[in-house]
């Protein structure tokens, strides 16, 4: 990877195209006018390969999604296989082939955080404002072991924008940008900020984000979905300085979300602060490049309720501190080799209790409930990875990766004496748990020409339970429904013995095009996972009660998951003048997932999705129309009592508008107001009179509109 600045640096090239990309183009050809030729800054990072099932969404494709929401993880949309289980309205939680949170590696500039709440309501990307976020690389299936480990479904790295210095010769930089935005549906307002000044040797930048929204409203009826609302706020500073051959850079921020609704949980967030430092270090050399991170996070967590929807008090809290650090190289042997190492360390340190509630003595008094007392899960990671270019056409990758995770916590105990035998039990036990795990990444690409590439391989992937999933340990009704990071209203009991997930990928890919890469492509990745000691759930005491939430206890089982990635273009016009060029793309995902002792169906496997889209661009103009929707959900989870949601589709209308340093977008999403449900919505518990076979609904029809400055 090279960093680049320019003389007029990335902030104008963005401020002239923030909410031009909002028609769901790549704005880059429209920037030629405004944007100046960029100014290579000659320090290399230690990279990963680029495979076929690798999707990198630049600057200017994200520009295109900024306007779908304050949730990063809807900057994810329309990449084949990927999918979003609700969360909160800026905590979704990507999901790949079927597995999601836990399961995947998502980072925030190579920080590896962990959800510190019992309902994963504070995922990583909750972190970060997408006007923010300057590139994403995901990573599915056969993900190579420098990009991470302690995974099995994939990784997605997310990342905000390198520092920009001034070009050489020129005195002082300086950088200015506003940018705001507004969706009807929930009344949700963004504004944005970014301002800098470097020299040629330093930078110093400042970014800051504030949103808010009300109740998103379903199609329809136009109904509220009640405790949907949110409000957060975020600042951050960065610093940096550079040499020819080495780049330090020092980021630092907080965040303060007062409030987030989860209408899929019996509880919703009112209290979420955090403050984060992270340090970079890059480096050229004779040998090759290297690269050092060095990371803090700290968290102070609290969950209740919001209003009287819900009911009426009952707090939770959790606090949780990581800390790592991360070093890795890259060593070109010869012109045919090419060689990775590296060693991480991570560790994650949380304390989650629930104060007594008063005039509740028999239930939730007079002590606090430990719900993880002194939790910790340490890792240490090493890989090699080794991918070596026999010819122009033949390309193979091996890599071997250690990860040992040891996990423990301390004694706990309940709100009063009925909790007592529970927890003597649990205290009895030794709660140190040390796995030691081993990855392995093997492929090869086969380059047929200029027009068609092949690659298949086999992955092997390990992960470690989570602390939630080893250590929630009381399966009374009221405290086991407080564990749900799954948002279907079922009651959750953690196992202490649980195993490492072990997964075993192996895929093929095609991609064919016409030798320019303009007129028309296609890629198919079908894939098979087969995974070991698959962290599934039992009925807890065999009870088989249909029709109703039911308590849960979490064990290891084998399991498969099967399916195929599809997405392609045409090239529909391309006209000079006010017809400009028009382009058709198509994507299509399918997945199947089961438990293979039980026979059942696994939990929250998105059904058949499908994206159609017609995008146009002509100059300053950006336009698309888009239908996307999904098949009915019928391959459900028995054991938990899944509920089926119908097939559906919804149409979306955007443009853009972009001169000088001024962008305007518009647009419409769900055109014709449609009612649905979202497959992987979970269960409206938004009212206390919700009962068992609810979905989530989603957003009914909502008006965008966006505005970006550059001064």
């Amino acid at each position: 990877m090279i960093l680049t600045a320019s003389p007029n640096g990335r902030r104008r090239w963005l401020a002239t195209t923030l909410l031009a990309g909002a028609a769901g183009l790549p704005a880059a050809s429209a920037l030629a006018q405004t944007a100046l030729p960029p100014v290579p800054v000659e320090v290399e990072a230690a990279s990963e390969p680029s495979l076929l099932t690798t999707t990198t969404l630049t600057e200017a494709e994200l520009d295109a999604k900024r306007d779908g929401g304050n949730d990063t993880a809807n900057l994810l949309k329309g990449i084949p296989g990927l999918s979003l289980t609700s969360g909160g309205g800026v905590s979704s939680l990507p999901s790949i082939h079927g597995m999601a949170d836990d399961r995947l590696n998502i980072t925030l500039d190579g920080m590896p955080l962990a959800a510190a709440c019992p309902n994963h309501m504070n995922p990583v990307l909750s972190y970060v404002d997408p006007t923010r976020v300057s590139k994403i690389t995901v990573m599915a299936g056969l993900t190579p072991v420098s990009a991470g480990g302690d995974s099995i479904g994939g990784t997605i790295a997310v990342e905000t924008a390198p520092p920009a210095f001034a070009a050489p010769g020129e005195d002082l930089r300086t950088d200015l940008e506003l940018s705001a935005f507004y969706r009807s549906s929930a009344h949700a307002v963004t504004t944005a900020g970014h301002a800098a000044m470097a020299t040629d040797s330093y930078s110093i930048g400042y970014d800051g984000a504030y949103a808010h929204a009300g109740d998103y409203h379903r199609g329809g009826d136009n109904q509220p979905v009640r405790t949907s609302t949110y409000e957060t706020t975020e600042h951050a500073l960065s610093l940096a300085a550079k040499s020819d051959a080495h780049l330090l850079q020092l980021q630092a921020g907080v965040q303060y979300m007062p409030y987030q609704g989860f209408p899929n949980q019996r509880m919703d967030l009112t209290d979420n602060r955090s403050k984060f430092a992270n340090g970079r270090w890059q480096g050229s050399f004779d040998w090759g490049t290297a690269e050092a991170r060095l990371y803090w996070h700290d968290v102070s967590h609290q969950m209740n309720f919001l209003g009287k929807v819900k009911g009426s008090d009952m707090p939770m809290n959790t606090t949780a501190t990581s800390y790592g650090y991360g070093v890795k190289a890259e060593l070109p042997g010869s012109a045919r080799d090419t060689w990775r190492v590296g060693n991480e360390f991570h560790r994650f340190l949380l304390d989650d209790w629930w104060p007594p509630v008063a005039g509740m003595m028999s239930m939730m008094a007079p002590n606090d409930f430990q719900n993880i007392h002194g939790g910790e899960r340490n890792r240490v990671g090493t890989f090699a990875e080794w991918e070596a270019r026999w010819t122009p056409q033949w390309t193979t990758l091996l890599g071997v990766r250690n990860d040992t995770v040891w996990t423990d916590t301390g004694n706990v105990q309940g709100y009063n004496t009925s909790y007592d035998t529970e927890a003597a039990a649990f205290n009895a036990q030794d709660h140190l748990r040390t796995d030691v795990n081993f990855d392995l990444t093997a492929l090869v690409r086969y380059r047929h020409d200029d027009s068609a590439t092949y690659e298949g391989g086999y992955a092997r992937k390990t992960r470690s339970p989570s602390l939630y999933e080893r250590y929630s340990w009381s399966s009374e009704a009221m405290a086991a429904s407080m564990n749900n990071w799954t948002g279907d209203g079922n009651s959750y009991v953690g196992n202490i013995d649980l195993s490492p997930e072990v997964a075993h990928t192996l895929s093929v890919s095609g991609d064919w095009h016409d030798p320019a890469g303009k007129a028309w492509k296609l890629k198919v990745t079908p894939y098979y996972t087969y995974v070991q000691d698959y962290i599934d759930a039992d009925r807890y005491n065999t009870v088989t009660t249909a029709n109703s939430f039911v308590k849960l206890k979490l064990f290891n089982h084998e399991a498969q998951i099967y399916g195929a990635d599809i997405a392609g273009e045409v090239e529909a016009w391309d006209v000079a003048g006010a017809w400009g060029r028009g382009v058709v793309k198509a994507s299509l995902a399918w997945a199947n997932g089961e438990n293979l002792d039980t026979g059942d169906n696994l939990y929250n496997i998105m059904p058949l999705t499908f994206r159609l889209a017609l995008e146009h661009q002509s100059g300053g103009w950006r336009n698309a129309v888009e239908m996307e929707g999904a098949d009915n959900k019928g391959a459900v989870s028995h054991t938990r009592n899944e509920v089926r949601t119908p097939g559906y589709a919804i149409f979306n209308l955007r443009s853009a508008y972009a001169w000088e340093n001024v962008t305007v977008s518009v647009g419409i999403e769900n055109l014709f107001n449609q009612l649905y449900h979202l497959p992987l919505g979970g269960a409206d518990l938004s009212d206390t009179g919700k009962q068992w076979g609810t979905g989530l609904y989603g957003t009914g029809r909502s008006y965008l509109a966006g505005l970006s400055v550059k001064f």
